[in-house]
């Protein structure tokens, strides 16, 4: 079994171009979690992931170190405070952040194999990282030709148990 026996063809895409505001709406109309970033002669850019735009509304760390005492010693005295942030209006960042393009959010280092790539290669790719749900089927030069997630590996080893 190859990647192309796996994968399917007709993929969802998003341009580089798209807003973070336009993809979150089609992110709520579909049941999957990434998009692949193409331009138009079909090249593959990247991967937007609903965690990647998440990441965008979230803050890093819900703790804000406030720096206390006169220099010299700013540096060396701090309190930490622990912020009630589901208390603070996040409609900011949302304004802020929804009119960037994808292109600035997307992840550009992606996993990918080409259509003859066996089963077992796309396996290891899909159980080596916990962040890889997708993998991307592209040809020799760079073009997205299909899209193999997990569920298709489970959907074909299923069907060919079964044949």
């Amino acid at each position: 079994m190859q990647a192309r026996d796996l994968m399917i063809t007709d993929v969802q895409t998003v341009s580089p171009d798209d807003d973070v505001a336009d993809v979150l709406k089609r992110f709520a109309r579909v049941s999957f979690s990434g998009f692949p970033v193409i331009d138009d002669e079909r090249y593959l850019l990247g991967i937007v992931s609903e965690s990647d735009l998440v990441d965008l509304f979230e803050p890093e760390d819900e703790t804000l170190w406030i720096p206390i005492g006169f220099p010299p010693f700013v540096d060396t005295l701090t309190y930490q405070i622990d912020v009630p942030w589901n208390d603070i209006d996040t409609g900011l960042d949302f304004v802020r952040e929804s009119g960037r393009p994808i292109s600035k959010v997307m992840t550009t280092d992606v996993v990918t194999v080409e259509p003859d790539a066996d089963a077992e290669t796309v396996l290891d790719l899909l159980s080596g990282d916990p962040d890889v749900n997708r993998v991307p089927v592209v040809d020799a030069d760079g073009r997205l030709v299909g899209l193999i997630a997990r569920q298709d590996v489970i959907r074909a080893l299923r069907d060919r148990g079964l044949d």
